[in-house]
């Protein structure tokens, strides 16, 4: 039986951070926790990060494969990082899953997915951490591939969890195509938040952020953010939102908001071809100083 919901209401305000009080310290705006990265993808563990930082969270850690700790930590000394086991491609072990609880019970916010790679193993880590890890939640990439023909997993949290998938990546949730995505973006996502407890990201032009009960569709962004490693720096800066405590929707809505804005800044300085996703980390705190 399919379920019935009242029509959304459609959000246009944008949320602002509260200005820092004078006595803040690194305590006072979220420790957030980053799981990414595999071998040949470590630039997603760092995009990631980095973007924590640059959104204002107070402390980041970096959880990776071992085999990658290296590249990742001397990549921005700003974060912190935590090696986690890993199997014979590169890509977190089965072992890996007492650390990776541990870590979370830790910290403030959990970031995960961005290039962790496929497989049987992140399939059970990432549903082990939706059932058991009852910290705030943006589940990207390969977290979100991890529940393919499974996306009832999404359910049931006492926590926020905000996915950020993009049309290919949402389709698989829905055992669906992208043409059929793209041709009912904002319909399928309010349904899918609304059935699922969640706040849904649905990435792309007019980006859709909705809790099934709310919409808010983004105007800032261009197609030089169509390059790899935007959509991590954008998980990044969620978390860190909500590192600061701003309530779980209005940190989805200005997290997607800031993101687009910093590429079209990005794309006014060096056009719209040349823009790649570290670009975005560089403008980042122009877009957060217009806030």
């Amino acid at each position: 039986m399919q379920l019935s919901f009242p029509a959304p209401e459609m959000v246009t305000q944008l949320p602002v951070l509260a200005p820092r009080p004078a006595d803040s310290n690194k305590g006072s705006f979220g420790s957030v926790l980053i799981v990414a990265g595999s071998r040949g993808m470590s630039g997603a563990a760092v995009l990631c990060a980095s973007a924590a930082l640059r959104g204002g969270a107070g402390l980041v850690k970096v959880a990776v494969p071992e085999g990658i700790l290296a590249l990742v930590a001397v990549a921005n000394p700003c974060y912190l990082t935590a090696p986690l086991p890993q199997d014979e491609r590169g890509q977190l072990a089965d072992s890996a899953e007492s650390e990776l609880l541990s870590l979370a019970q830790t910290n403030d916010v959990l970031a995960l997915g961005p290039g962790l790679g496929r497989s049987p193993a992140i399939t059970a880590l990432v549903s082990s951490v939706l059932a058991q890890v009852q910290i705030p939640i943006v589940l990207d990439a390969d977290g979100l591939n991890a529940l393919e023909h499974h996306s009832e997993r999404l359910k049931g949290r006492s926590a926020p969890l905000i996915p950020t998938p993009h049309p290919g990546e949402f389709a698989r949730l829905l055992d669906s195509d992208v043409a059929t995505v793209q041709s009912q973006r904002q319909e399928l996502a309010v349904r899918f938040a609304a059935e699922h407890g969640i706040i849904l990201v649905l990435k792309g032009s007019g980006t859709i952020v909705t809790d099934g009960r709310r919409v808010y569709r983004n105007t800032t962004g261009n197609a030089g953010m169509a390059t790899g490693g935007t959509g991590d720096v954008l998980t990044g800066l969620i978390a860190a939102l909500l590192g600061q405590k701003l309530d779980p929707f209005a940190a989805a809505q200005l997290g997607v908001h800031i993101n687009g804005l910093a590429g079209d800044m990005a794309r006014d300085d060096l056009g719209e071809v040349s823009v790649i996703a570290s670009d975005l980390l560089e403008y980042l705190p122009r877009a957060l100083r217009s806030f």
